[in-house]
């Protein structure tokens, strides 16, 4: 095991990174790896998951397995994660150890249980939806509609539901009976925003365009970069991510999904420390994607640029819409076709409803992006009616 002294040394250069999680967000890691001359190494559940095609020597086990983390560790100078699945007080002991992971477990703490991840807002006074702790025993403390939302382990929408009426209430109790949730008011916001920026261990930061999204049960299906706000809305959102990332002293890449109400007041929904599905559009649209930004902040070396080089960008989730094998080769040679498109597939073997296959960004320059918001959905219903189509 590294010792911590040798780990941390900004002197010593860091030249190959274990990723904990072999998604897709890993995969898109290996372009910006080979750029910075890096190597990275994946601890992944299955030699098919897509970042297995990018790792040096891949680590074959459980997310949270510890044991696999500890050797993941051994072949690497720095840990980093894909995902929130892991198993924070095994990994006290090996950081205890020596490993340096980044971002630092003190990071992920207030983070990866969503009610203490609100409380921590709330007591650094970044606004946020009403919400309650909760266990489906105790009286409901406001009517219909509202979020009732697991606390742990939800992601693309699972564990997190709307709750309209008395009978799909009593009907999510049942499913979820017994475990830990968080209970928030409904909003209903005129928009959803997202801030995608990076923190330096010396404590620079970069802030991305701020970005609209908009969700399909749940999951994002649309990204437009820049979002079309106030210079005012801009200067908060950004606030925000500043006081967050140098609260939690973060190093890496986070995403911040916001609400932007009817009132033109923003609400931080969640954070998910890590990159995230609304900073896509930054590989093909920004100077430097989230992915580079995020090996850059956790070796060590200088954040990179985050202007966009196109006037504007769309990023549309390629989702699965039926149960199948395929690669759907002939749907991405048309939608390679689009102006402007460029299409990525993650390389999974199996479609299922709802679960993300690949995306397309679609970059804007002239009369394109000056139409804006409306073109950018004209484009993502190009896209998505060559996607589903028969």
């Amino acid at each position: 095991m590294k010792s911590s002294q040798t780990a941390a040394s900004p002197s010593a250069k860091i030249k190959r990174v274990g990723v904990v999680g072999g998604g897709q967000l890993a995969w898109m890691m290996g372009d910006a790896a080979s750029k910075l001359g890096i190597e990275l190494v994946v601890q992944t559940p299955h030699a098919t998951d897509p970042a297995t095609a990018v790792s040096i020597d891949p680590v074959l086990a459980a997310i949270d397995d510890v044991n696999a983390t500890a050797k993941l560790a051994d072949r690497c100078d720095v840990v980093t994660f894909e995902n929130e699945f892991v198993n924070l007080d095994g990994l006290r002991l090996l950081e205890q150890e020596g490993v340096l992971f980044q971002p630092s477990l003190s990071s992920l703490y207030p983070l990866l249980d969503k009610y203490i991840q609100r409380c921590y807002l709330r007591d650094f006074g970044l606004p946020t939806p009403r919400f309650w702790e909760w266990d489906c025993s105790a009286d409901l403390p406001f009517d219909f509609p509202f979020v009732i939302k697991v606390r742990r382990h939800g992601y693309d929408g699972q564990g997190t539901f709307i709750v309209k009426n008395r009978e799909s209430f009593e009907s999510i109790c049942a499913r979820l009976k017994g475990r830990p949730l968080l209970l928030e008011e409904f909003v209903p916001f005129d928009r959803e925003l997202a801030v995608i920026a990076a923190r330096s261990a010396s404590g620079e930061i970069a802030i991305y365009p701020i970005v609209e999204t908009q969700q399909e049960n749940q999951v994002c299906r649309l990204v437009i970069a820049p979002a079309d706000i106030s210079l005012e809305l801009k200067a908060e959102a950004e606030a925000i991510a500043r006081t967050l990332l140098n609260s939690l002293q973060a190093v890496g890449v986070f995403g911040i999904e916001l609400f932007l109400t009817a009132d033109n007041k923003l609400l931080v929904n969640e954070i998910a420390p890590r990159t995230h599905n609304s900073g896509h559009f930054t590989i093909d649209a920004c100077k430097t994607s989230q992915f580079e930004q995020h090996l850059r902040a956790v070796c060590q070396l200088p954040l990179g640029n985050c202007d966009l080089n196109c006037n504007a960008a769309l990023m549309v989730n390629l989702l699965g819409y039926e149960s199948a094998e395929s690669d759907y080769l002939e749907k991405r040679k048309q939608l390679a076709q689009i102006k402007g498109a460029f299409v990525h597939w993650y390389g999974k073997k199996e479609s299922r409803p709802g679960r993300k296959l690949g995306h397309v960004t679609v970059v804007l320059d002239g009369e394109s992006a000056r139409n804006g918001r409306s073109q950018a959905e004209s484009i993502a219903q190009t896209v998505e009616s060559i996607w589903r189509a028969s």
